[in-house]
Formats: C-alpha cells, structure tokens, sequence
C-alpha cells in the first residue's frame, strides 16, 4: 500500500498556491515598515509593531493544523483553509495600504498576518500527505520555486508601479504612495487566484487511504516506533511547565522593577502562561482527560527529537530573517542613502530599492530551488543547509561596509541562497520523522519555530538598537548576519532520530 507517484505537473498544480500566498507575503514584509513609518512610528517602536502578527500565528498554526488533520469535505482536508485563509488575505491586503492610522495599519497586519498563516500552514502538510518520501524533496523544491517567483514580483512592484508605468511613489505626510497602494491591490488579487487554482486543481487522499498508508509504512519501518512512558511523560510536561513560569515571572519581575524596554512583557510573560498550560495539562491527563486542548499542549513536549534538533535550526535562521524584513528599509536609508526623511524624494528612492533587493534573493531563491537538492544527494542535507546559511549571512554583515546599489544587489545573492535552503531543506529533513496522522499539527508546531524569533527580534532588536547601538539599525542585520551562520552551525548536530509514537502518549 503506497501512495502513487505524482507527475510534474501535479507537483506544480499543488503547489502553485505558495505563488499567492508568496506574493502578499512578500508586499508585506517589503512595505510594512514603510506604511508603518509614513503613519508616524519611530523607528524604534517598528518591530513592536510588528508583534501582534506573530503572538497570532503561535495561537492559529497550532490550531489549525489540529483541526486539518481532522477536517474532512467535499474540497478535502487542507483545502478548505487554503482557501478560507486566501479569502481573508486578500481582504486585509485591499485595506491595508489604505490605514488612515497607525493603529489600523497594525491591526490589519495582525488580521492579515493570521490570515497568511491560515493559508500556508497546511501547504507543508499537503506535500506529506500527498508524496511519497522519495518524492518529498521534490515538491518542497517546487514550493520553494513559486515561493521565489511570487516574492520577486510582489517584492519588485512599487519600483514598477512608480518607474515603469509611472504612479507617483511619494505622497502627502501621513499618506501611503499610490505606488504601494496597487502594488496592494494586484496582490489581493494574485493571492486569491493563486490559491483557488490548487483548491480547484489538486485532489487528496482520503482519511482511510492515509491510515493505510501509515500502516504499511509502519510495518515496513517497526524500528521507528518508540513507546514513551506516559506516567514519566507527565512528571517531565510539568517539570518543564515549572521551569518556564518560574523563568517567565523572574524575569518580568526584573523588566517591572529595572524599568526595562516594556516590549520584553510580551516574550517573558508568554513563556509564563506557557509553563501553566504545561501544569495544567499534566493535572488534566493524570485524571485521564483527553481532548483537543490536552493533545495539542502535549504533543508540544512530544515532538520528535528530529524535530526538537532543527528547532535551534530554525530559530536563529528566521530571527536572521526577520532582523531584515524589519530593519533593512531603516538600514539602507540611514546608514547607505543617509537620509529619514520620510517625504523626501532621496527616502523613497532608497525604499524602493529595498525592494529591489528584496527582489533579487528571491530571484536567486528561485532560480538554485531545483539545484540544492542536487547538491544535497551528491553531500548531504546538512552540508547544504550549512553552506547556504553561511553565504547568508555573510551577506547580511556586508551591507555595513556596501555605499553602492549593486553592491546591495550582489550581498542579496547570498541571502537569497539561504532563503532557497531555508524554505526546503528543514522541511526535508523533518517530513520523514512526523507521523502522518499528525502532519498538520507538527507542521504547525513548527512554525512556532518560525514565530517565536519573530517575537524575539521585536521585542529584543528594538531594546538593542535603541540601547546599544544610538538607534542605528544596521546592527541589526549584522546581529542576523551571525545567527544565521550560527544556524548552519547547528544543522551539524541534527541527526535522523526514531519518530515518537505520540499517541500512546496521551
């Protein structure tokens, strides 16, 4: 009992959603900090701007990719929120640019940001459900590929819009250009398109058919099932839920009386509501109560060791990421144009060729997706992932010492190679060791390894420019330049573990 072997073009079908949901993702993250800035933010408050997105997405993956594992219709089990999170998306991407305020554009972040990730969450899950492992590297290639192409467009609109079909890319104090603005609009409705083509294209597997499969699987591997102990798996879950609130309230005890940057409640007091879930559950499954809440606050502790190894992995390369998406207008501005002035024809030049840049690594991204998996059966997956890291981050401490646009263009290509490795070589990794009953749920859990950096490079990149370095946010792309070297450094350490049979866990 195997799943068949897809064609092509049915990898390409299914796929083609990340065309979409790339392109909205990558308006967002090009322009945000720019509508922010226009609207009045200071520079130091952007990433807490930014926060709400994110505190979001660690509530929503979760959730529904629970709910995905189990959700059967006429479109499937991952389709439907494909296409719910399509809908919603491409709304918020319509009103976003149009946000008379700073607190409407925040707030629409937020709603757009949830929206994404409703979206996108399952698309990982899918590949899995739908292709056999030799076939997986395979299609998170091709999710990679409409990754790079929907972010180059949605990335290099505004510079079209403004230099090509000539919309004006400046405006009124408080205004958003009406470059930006149908730069919006267009990805609205790309997104949604994008997307209703898989829905409308692909087909699934039913409920019956992937527990057959994972049957036959199982038989086939027996030495890949471990039992754990559930009575020790409960002391462990709330041991670990102890250490999190104590660290949680100790250290916002020390923010409230230091008068620390305020932004640090967000990441110390989520750890401490986390610690009491763990508590609480543990109490809950001693008295033997299974539900969806005590699944999924248990299966968090139940990841397999693969997965726990790739967290750090993950971490250190998106707080690298998102160190860029929102410092990087502020970086080339100040530190390579010299100019904040936000209604100045220089500011909006140099944002524009932010974009630009953003442009090329995903380009780049684009064109090596099909090479790395070359590359990764003539080493391995670690090498691979380890050599992409390093050109990014290489790449990232450049712009410190870069004065010309090309040069700008030229440290993107690194970037560009790891965001390639980034968006593929994990998942590849990971996919063989995560039981397929729960694909969704783990594919959701991790990207929490994606959220939560995102949550530390608000809360603490901010604290840092502001402290440390004179509000100069160039630092803050040296400081990803690091952690993204120091992310490759860690995939030497993951190693192919046995996958958890979680459900004798509960």
């Amino acid at each position: 009992m195997q799943k068949r072997t897809l064609s092509f073009w049915e990898i390409w079908n299914m796929s083609f959603g990340f065309l979409g949901i790339q392109f909205g993702f990558a308006l967002q993250n090009a322009n945000t900090s720019r509508i922010f800035e226009t609207l009045g933010a200071n520079v130091e408050d952007i990433p807490i701007l930014w926060i709400a997105a994110p505190v979001t997405g660690l509530v929503v993956q979760p959730i529904v990719g629970y709910f995905s594992d189990r959700t059967w219709t006429r479109l499937g089990r991952r389709r439907p929120y494909f296409l719910i999170g399509a809908i919603l998306s491409s709304i918020a991407l319509f009103i976003m640019p149009n946000s008379p305020t700073l607190w409407v554009a925040a707030g629409t972040l937020w709603i757009m940001d949830a929206s994404i990730n409703i979206s996108m969450e399952p698309f990982r899950a899918f590949v899995g459900d739908n292709l056999h492992e030799r076939q997986r590297t395979l299609g998170f290639a091709m999710q990679s590929f409409f990754i790079g192409i929907g972010a180059v467009v949605g990335s290099l609109l505004p510079y079209m819009f403004s230099n090509w079909i000539g919309l004006s890319n400046t405006a009124p104090e408080g205004i958003i250009p009406d470059s930006v603005k149908w730069s919006f609009y267009v990805g609205g409705v790309v997104f949604f398109f994008a997307v209703l083509w898989t829905v409308v294209k692909s087909r699934e597997y039913s409920p019956e058919q992937l527990a057959a499969f994972e049957k036959a699987h199982q038989k086939a591997h027996p030495e890949r099932v471990e039992v754990v102990d559930k009575e020790s798996n409960i002391n462990t879950q709330f041991i670990s839920g102890v250490v999190m609130a104590v660290i949680g309230l100790g250290v916002s005890a020390i923010v409230y009386f230091r008068d620390l940057t305020k932004e640090l409640y967000i990441l110390f007091i989520g750890l401490l509501i986390i610690g009491v879930l763990f508590m609480l559950v543990s109490q809950l499954r001693k008295k033997e109560v299974r539900n969806g809440f005590t699944i999924i606050i248990t299966d968090m502790l139940n990841m397999p060791a693969t997965m726990k190894q790739l967290a750090w992995v993950q971490f250190f390369s998106w707080f690298a990421l998102f160190s860029m998406w929102i410092y990087t207008t502020q970086a080339v501005t100040g530190h390579v144009f010299g100019t904040r002035d936000t209604t100045s024809e220089l500011y909006n030049d140099a944002a524009d060729w932010v974009t630009v840049m953003f442009t090329v690594y995903n380009g780049v991204a684009a064109a090596v997706a099909f090479l790395l998996p070359v590359l990764a059966r003539r080493t391995s997956n670690k090498f691979t992932h380890l050599l992409a890291l390093c050109f990014g981050g290489i790449g990232l401490i450049s712009i410190y010492f870069l004065s010309s646009k090309v040069g700008l263009l030229l440290a993107m290509v690194g970037v560009g190679i790891a965001w390639a490795s980034i968006l593929s070589i994990p998942y590849a990794m990971l996919s063989g060791s995560l039981p397929s009953a729960k694909m969704g749920y783990y594919m959701g859990v991790f990207n929490f390894f994606i959220v939560i950096p995102q949550i530390v490079a608000a809360t603490i990149l901010g604290f840092l420019v502001k402290e440390f370095f004179n509000n100069e946010p160039i630092y803050a792309l040296i400081i990803g330049g690091f952690a993204m070297i120091l992310s490759g450094l860690l995939t030497l350490r993951v190693k192919t573990q046995k996958q958890i049979n979680v459900t004798e866990q509960q």
